[in-house]
């Protein structure tokens, strides 16, 4: 399907999650930029058409004009003398093909400038585009390359946190171990103060 301006101007590109490579602003300004010239390209390209259709016409009005211009001189009267006639019948006949001949130039120098200015403004057309698109695709991988980066950094964080969490969770049971422990061995010392003394074990108070 052929490209035209219409479409780079409604061009949507998808957003990434992360931060882009270059300004969208200068981005749509440069868009803008191709849009420009392409439409004048066309422009020239429907002047020179015009033009060429114009010259197309005006060959075509003086052909047809010949025969009722020759009408008269078939009617002349047939005593006059051949000789009489026939400088007056080719002064037409070179004036005409001398026309023709300009007119033909005219028509091939048209074209030939509608070939070159259509070839140039393809050119132009393609290596825009070219430029966008490589652009686009620079914009693109790195956007993919920052948000591969992003992703590995948040990975990394991750796995420093997941170690974190283990180290605290060992903590807190060795704490807990601990703890016991020595409350453990409190109350066996205090039942052993409690039994040595006489007293009520601390076990028997229900702690």
């Amino acid at each position: 399907m052929a490209l035209t301006p219409d479409d780079v101007v409604t061009k949507q590109f998808q957003h990434v999650r992360f931060k882009e490579g270059f300004d969208p602003d200068e981005v749509d300004d440069f868009l803008d930029e191709i849009v420009v010239e392409w439409r004048k390209t066309i422009a020239e390209n429907e002047e020179l058409k015009s033009k060429l259709a114009a010259y197309e016409s005006g060959e075509q009005a003086p052909a047809a004009s010949a025969p009722a211009a020759e009408a008269p001189a078939a009617e002349a009267p047939a005593a006059e003398a051949p000789a009489a006639e026939a400088p007056a019948a080719e002064a037409p006949a070179a004036a005409g093909g001398a026309a023709g001949a300009q007119s033909a130039g005219i028509i091939e120098l048209a074209q030939r400038l509608h070939d070159e200015y259509v070839a140039e403004g393809q050119a132009q057309r393609d290596q825009l585009i070219a430029d966008a698109q490589s652009r686009a695709a620079t914009i693109v991988a790195e956007a993919e390359a920052k948000g591969r980066d992003e992703m590995a950094r948040l990975e990394r964080d991750r796995t420093t946190l997941e170690g974190r969490i283990t180290e605290l969770r060992n903590f807190e049971r060795d704490y807990r171990a601990q703890l016991r422990s020595y409350i453990e061995g409190k109350l066996r010392d205090l039942e052993t103060t409690s039994t040595s003394s006489g007293s009520t074990p601390v076990s028997a108070i229900g702690l």
